[in-house]
């Protein structure tokens, strides 16, 4: 059995992954589809992330810590699994007075796994990266949450079509992302989240506040751009759950004493900015074959780069760590690039 699980605490408050406290189900199920209510089923994904490739290379430039002044953007929890069950298999005979009867094998369903792992977890050696597609037909923007939910709609199943069949050559399990799109107050199973907060991933659902990148910190933020590098942000996230590597790093987070001690923080700011270098990544295949103009791309890969803790909870790396990291993610395309896992402390501050 897992050990306890700490009730999940309020932070994350810019920057978003609050958590899937259930491993991807086997087989996959599909996603759900939105029920009545303010709440309208989406599409999304991740953000861009500076990925690590060489780590010794990559760690000469990012040793030095810098001070965070800003402000952070995404909001993150790690969920609570515990190690994969092993497949069995159960044989039954047929008694020698009948011999009419068959033998009959039963074998459970075998299929990709999640691996909870996470600086040696596998996928480090496949080299995958995100697929190219040849268009993303993408509608113009309209800065409402009908307008984000038609634009979200119809970029998530070109996020799709780069991360499927990069998961299937790992032999990981793949599963399509929800997104929801809500205004006010929404319950999810990471607790509610208010729309006056950034998007968050929890358990394959991306929960998207409507209206709040439009205005985010007071200011008017009207660029497609923006929204599909937070949406890849937290595809990343979904990638990390899929794989197994977010239960993984909730569950060394309860070893070295929670969330709020120096390694747990530590530990999130890895996974936050895995999930950064992942988004780069994601937005690799939309800056080829003329899928969407490269100031939609720059735009998102520059708004990645400037998120960060700033002055509050160091939970997400600093600025220039989140721009080093997507920048390394969108450039070099491969899932080698994001092993956050192996970088140094000052990688990850």
């Amino acid at each position: 059995m897992p050990p306890p699980r700490a009730a999940v605490p309020p932070h994350h408050q810019n920057w978003g992954h609050p958590g899937a406290f259930a491993p991807p189900p086997y087989p996959m199920a599909p996603p759900r589809r939105s029920g009545s209510g303010p709440i309208i089923a989406l599409v999304l994904g991740g953000v861009v992330v500076l990925g690590l490739g060489a780590i010794g290379v990559f760690a000469a430039t990012l040793n030095s810590k810098v001070k965070d002044t800003g402000y952070s953007s995404y909001t993150t929890y790690s969920p609570t699994y515990t190690s994969a069950a092993a497949t069995t298999t159960t044989t039954t005979t047929t008694r020698p007075t009948t011999p009419t009867r068959q033998t009959s094998t039963q074998q459970t369903p075998v299929g990709p796994k999640a691996v909870y792992k996470l600086a040696d977890h596998p996928i480090f050696s496949t080299n995958i990266g995100a697929n190219d597609f040849d268009s993303c037909p993408l509608p113009q923007m309209e800065y409402s949450p009908a307008g984000e939910k038609r634009f979200l709609e119809a970029a998530l199943p070109c996020i799709e079509k780069a991360w499927q069949p990069a998961l299937k050559a790992a032999n990981l399990p793949y599963q399509p992302a929800e997104l929801q799109v809500f205004t006010g107050t929404t319950q999810t199973p990471c607790g509610s989240r208010q729309n006056n907060a950034t998007a968050m991933f929890c358990r394959g659902v991306i929960y998207w506040p409507g209206n709040y990148y439009a205005n985010e910190g007071g200011t008017t933020v009207r660029h497609p751009g923006v929204y599909l590098g937070q949406l890849s942000h937290e595809y990343g996230h979904h990638v990390q759950w899929l794989t197994g590597m977010m239960r993984a790093a909730d569950q060394a987070q309860y070893d070295v004493g929670g969330f709020d001690t120096p390694k747990g923080l530590e530990l999130n700011r890895r996974l936050e900015l895995q999930a950064t270098c992942l988004g780069g990544m994601t937005l690799a295949p939309f800056s080829h074959k003329n899928v969407v103009p490269m100031e939609v791309v720059n735009t998102g890969l520059s708004d990645a780069g400037k998120r960060g803790d700033y002055d509050r909870r160091p939970d997400h790396g600093s600025a220039p760590n989140n721009d080093r990291w997507v920048m390394h993610g969108h450039k070099q395309n491969n899932i080698k690039a994001c092993n956050t896992w192996a970088a140094s402390a000052g990688d990850v501050s």
